[in-house]
């Protein structure tokens, strides 16, 4: 039997699907374009929302294999493991991505194993090889330094993982139709050497994933003394405050702030960048912000090519000014508001 047809892994909490499987939707779409085949979205879980999978097929989804028990309520690797390898030798779906969330990343690379296929992790680019119907794989490389580009020629299904919020969710499209299956997980696939005890949330109080203004600020802001001048913007505009791996690195700023590669993927509809120079690390966790300003005095600077408005100029006197300039109108509109 031939591979055909592209998966994405969409995910749910508490029965609800999460908004991680609307963005590989939209990953997912454009591949099985590419390919002129189906696209299907598999979910596993306990008493999904019957709403909530009919909305993936009106983001993009043909059909939806949603496969329940009790046990896959919450994510556990041997169960859901043995569900999807399940899934893959029935159906035999040519492409399967995912999220590089904590299921994703726990899920895809010991499924890959049992498959004997490839696997390639925290894409930044999916595309397909015109001559060859392959998966073409971009993804950072070398500590960020350049972009490697994977094919698995040989071995199938093509697996994949993708960063958060490194694309946008699939609009909606009411009335689109597609097919639902709910499937019964069967009994010798549930055994778990892992019992789920409880679940404490990691508080995340910069906010940085949600925050519709970030700004950020790299090495060029010279010392950690120089925080507060940024923090100042940063509350002027109700923003979150990022940071590049080096400013963490260098102790300016705490890991919860590190926007890359290695720290988070945010897509803010306002990104500003102060003193960033614009590694390829750093820009792949924010280049689909809607707006990016950036704010440096080198004109070579890298984020420049990815910058909507572009401020060439010395930022410890820039950023004071427009601190100003945003707290006066924020008064006025105070003022006229009352």
């Amino acid at each position: 039997m031939d591979y055909r047809g592209v998966w994405i892994l969409a995910e749910q909490s508490s029965g609800r699907v999460q908004r991680i499987s609307y963005e590989l939707l939209t990953r997912g779409r454009e591949l099985a374009e590419r390919r002129n085949t189906e696209l299907t979205a598999v979910i596993f879980g306990h008493e999904i929302n019957q709403d909530d999978l009919q909305e993936l097929i009106e983001r993009g989804a043909d059909l939806v294999l949603a496969m329940e028990a009790p046990i896959l309520k919450h994510f556990l690797p041997e169960p859901y493991a043995a569900c999807l390898f399940h899934l893959i030798g029935g159906y035999k779906p040519e492409i399967v991505i995912a999220g590089a969330t904590s299921t994703g990343r726990t899920l895809m690379p010991y499924v890959a194993i049992r498959a004997n296929a490839g696997l390639t992790a925290d894409c930044t680019v999916l595309d397909i090889e015109e001559e060859t119907g392959n998966l073409l794989q971009t993804r950072p490389a070398i500590g960020g330094n350049i972009m490697a580009t994977i094919k698995t020629p040989k071995h199938r299904p093509q697996m994949a993982t993708v960063r958060p919020r490194s694309t946008k969710p699939a609009p909606r499209q009411p009335g689109r139709k597609g097919q639902i299956i709910r499937l019964e997980a069967p009994d010798e696939l549930l055994g778990s050497r892992v019992k789920r005890v409880g679940f404490v949330p990691n508080p995340d109080v910069h906010g940085l994933a949600e925050a519709d203004v970030i700004v950020a600020v790299g090495r060029g802001i010279k010392k950690k003394e120089n925080i507060p001048l940024i923090q100042k913007l940063v509350d002027a505009l109700d923003g979150a405050l990022g940071a590049t791996r080096d400013v963490v690195d260098r102790g300016w700023l705490s890991y919860p702030h590190q926007i890359g590669l290695s720290g988070k993927t945010v897509t803010p509809k306002l990104y500003i960048g102060v003193g960033v120079s614009g590694s390829i690390q750093h820009l792949a966790g924010m280049q689909t912000s809607e707006i990016i300003v950036a704010i440096n005095i080198d004109p070579e600077s890298q984020i420049f090519r990815v910058a909507n408005l572009s401020i060439v100029g010395n930022l410890f006197e820039i950023v004071p000014v427009l601190t100003e300039k945003l707290l006066q109108i924020r008064s006025e509109k105070r003022v006229s508001e009352t």
